[in-house]
């Protein structure tokens, strides 16, 4: 059995802890996990996001309509909750009346952390966590997680989601630059380039077919050096 690192819930040999800083982000974020995420998933990037994010929470489950500590944190006057999600009508760091929508409070940012398949039902069954304001970027990004299948080109990952929202917020004054986010990035980029190098290795004969659909994955990836 695998040893595990309890800070970043990754097998301790690909740990990212050595170049994950924890900081402040002036943003509560809070990390809806589908428990098959939380079992089942390689590569999530939650927990590295939750291990990297002080203050941040994991709250694992299907319908939150219920859940007492979600519940309890929508209805705190200090915060002022939204939804990562993509609606039309979301607010976004640079659009006009938001600093006055907040009006002094901490942003409180839901994430749905899940397969997009899995997301669906959460969706569906929690319908506070659907009423609450929408909340998207205001540009446009692209995932470097390419080894990892999307089903839009501007789906990112819950990483890099926390990174981008951070970046806007301090680009536009809603929340202070002292703190760097940087190191979300860098240990998500580590991620990628061991399990691209463990997937070659794979290939190559060195290491031994561990799932069920190894045998469709026999190309070599180019491991990005992101410089």
């Amino acid at each position: 059995m695998r040893d595990f690192c309890y800070k970043c819930f990754r097998p301790k040999d690909s740990c990212v802890c050595e170049v994950l800083k924890p900081f402040d982000p002036g943003i509560k974020f809070v990390f809806l996990m589908h428990p098959k995420e939380a079992k089942r998933q390689r590569t999530g990037t939650g927990r590295i996001a939750h291990a990297g994010l002080i203050d941040s929470e994991i709250i694992m489950g299907i319908d939150f309509t219920k859940n007492e500590r979600l519940c309890g944190l929508l209805q705190d006057p200090q915060y002022f909750p939204v939804l990562l999600y993509p609606d039309q009508n979301a607010w976004n760091s640079k659009k006009e009346g938001f600093k006055e929508e907040l009006n002094g409070r901490k942003l409180l940012a839901i994430i749905i952390d899940s397969t997009w398949f899995c997301s669906k039902k959460m969706i569906k069954l929690s319908t506070n966590i659907m009423a609450l304001p929408k909340l998207s970027f205001s540009g446009e990004y692209r995932s470097i997680f390419t080894f990892k299948r999307e089903p839009h080109p501007e789906c990112v990952s819950t990483i890099e989601t926390c990174y981008y929202l951070i970046r806007e917020f301090q680009e536009s004054g809603l929340i202070e630059k002292a703190s760097n986010p940087e190191s979300l990035m860098d240990a998500f980029k580590m991620m990628i380039k061991f399990q691209l190098q463990k997937e070659n290795d794979r290939i190559a004969g060195l290491l031994p077919n561990t799932h069920a659909n190894d045998y469709k994955f026999t190309k070599k990836k180019e491991i990005p050096d992101f410089n």
